[in-house]
């Protein structure tokens, strides 16, 4: 009996002593149960005045183990607008952290803002690294950096306006519901970030004017260098099949990566999208592209678009006063024409096509393409295709096109004013003496891109006037 209580006690101890062993060492595979009990830490404050806030996360060794942290490390480093401290220690990177089993510690982490510094992006990022076992996980942090706008996954429910007061800062995205009407004053600006695309399925009214200041930008959140200057830097606006009765008046957009996105026909005898005095430029796919749609566009200039103008299936479509030019540079590749029109798609459907292209420049430089403008026709659907007055160049003139005398100007260079692409500087206004002016045709429209009068009777072709 003595014997047995004697080797009860031992066993006891002995498991006692493998458990303390147990959790006194490390578990080390990759497989170890660890939480990280944030993916993203938001500091969605829009700051009145210079401050700070304060947001934790927590790393849980849910082992009956001990963890080692090979690091958490502030991938900003010093010059981050963040300030991090691990488990009580204020650093940018902290090594060899040890967390007990089943215990956990906390990462605070501070950030500074002055949203009134003009040198601060608008959204102020960085993250967080955790090593441990061979695992890298990652924390995202996220702040509000120059006062704006902020909208998150912004829904267009009612008529609504935005003025100019601060600039609007679209994260997630922005979508205007089936007859709601979005209007944007003159002089707003309007950055969107990488993934947030613009969805138009009621309308969409821009009031910009004449003066640079009065104009509507939309372009990428990204402002600091190189980024600011990179097409495809945010997803572009998309007109639905439900949207109707847009209308965009001294309207900027750069740098998107389509522009805009315009399908079927207008619901009404107006059409889906008028474009008065606007700039499409540094689209990485397209600047504009329709499928079987209805747009206007007078005194409009598409420039350094992979496509410029892409006009599929058919459609309705009057451009006049329109500039359209690429020029290879370190960007974007001119492999595409600048003018598309075709009355199929890529799955070969056909819808009639009416289009005119009144007093307009289609021209590219610097890369692969002879023809700049290719019409294209398949089936028997109604096909109209009009070019009354333009330069362009083409070395072969495209079929199943009515063009008006006189005839166009064929491979004369327009003379833009200013083409230095390797700093990527474009003014495609015309020098004196170009074969542009004074070529066209009297259209009734008596002001050009930068508001400036035109000749009623012998204006330049075009969007600028000289």
């Amino acid at each position: 009996m003595n014997l047995m209580k004697t080797a009860g006690t031992l066993l006891a101890i002995s498991l006692l002593f493998l458990i303390s062993c147990r959790k006194d060492s490390f578990i080390n595979t990759p497989d170890a149960a660890v939480t990280i009990t944030a993916d993203t830490i938001k500091y969605d404050t829009v700051f009145p005045t210079a401050g700070s806030v304060t947001r934790q996360f927590k790393i849980i060794n849910e082992n009956k183990q001990k963890l080692l942290l090979g690091s958490v490390k502030l991938m900003g480093g010093a010059g981050s607008a963040y300030k991090m401290n691990v488990d009580g220690i204020a650093t940018t990177e902290a090594s060899n952290i040890e967390i007990a089993a089943n215990d956990s510690i906390y990462v605070f982490v501070q950030v500074n803002v002055d949203p009134n510094a003009a040198n601060l992006p608008f959204v102020i990022r960085d993250s967080i690294q955790v090593n441990y076992n061979g695992n890298k996980r990652m924390v995202q942090l996220e702040a509000w950096g120059q006062n704006a706008h902020f909208l998150r996954d912004k829904q267009v429910v009612a008529d609504e306006t935005w003025t100019n007061d601060l600039p609007y800062v679209i994260l997630g995205f922005l979508h205007v519901n089936p007859n709601s009407r979005l209007t944007m004053e003159k002089g707003c600006r309007i950055y969107v970030h990488a993934d947030a695309p613009i969805i138009i399925d009621g309308s969409l009214i821009v009031n910009g004017l004449k003066d640079s200041v009065d104009r509507v930008y939309f372009r990428g959140d990204r402002m600091d260098d190189p980024y600011k200057d990179f097409p495809a830097s945010w997803p572009g606006i998309f007109f639905t099949s439900s949207s109707k009765d847009n209308v965009m008046n001294y309207a900027v957009i750069k740098n998107s990566f389509q522009s805009m996105a315009v399908e079927d026909p207008s619901l009404n005898i107006n059409p889906k999208l008028t474009l008065n005095q606007c700039i499409i430029d540094n689209s990485y796919d397209a600047g504009i592209i329709a499928s079987n749609s209805s747009i206007t566009a007078t005194n409009c200039l598409f420039s350094n678009c992979g496509k410029n103008i892409a006009l599929i299936k058919g459609g309705i479509y009057r451009f006049t006063h329109c500039t359209a030019a690429t020029y290879s540079n370190t960007f974007i590749d001119h492999k595409n024409p600048v003018l598309t029109v075709f009355n199929y798609d890529g799955s070969n459907a056909t819808a009639p096509l009416d289009a005119i292209f009144r007093n307009c420049i289609f021209w590219g430089d610097n890369g692969l393409v002879e023809n700049e403008v290719v019409v294209d026709k398949k089936g028997t659907t109604a096909f109209s295709v009009i070019f009354n007055q333009v330069l362009w160049k083409v070395k072969t003139v495209p079929a199943n096109i009515t063009l008006v005398s006189p005839a166009p100007i064929n491979n004369s260079e327009p003379q833009f004013d200013s083409i230095n692409t390797s700093r990527h500087y474009y003014d495609f206004h015309l020098k004196a003496g170009s074969p542009a002016e004074n070529k066209g045709t009297g259209a009734g429209i008596l002001i050009d891109l930068d508001g400036k009068t035109r000749s009623g009777t012998q204006p330049d072709l075009g969007c600028y006037e000289r």
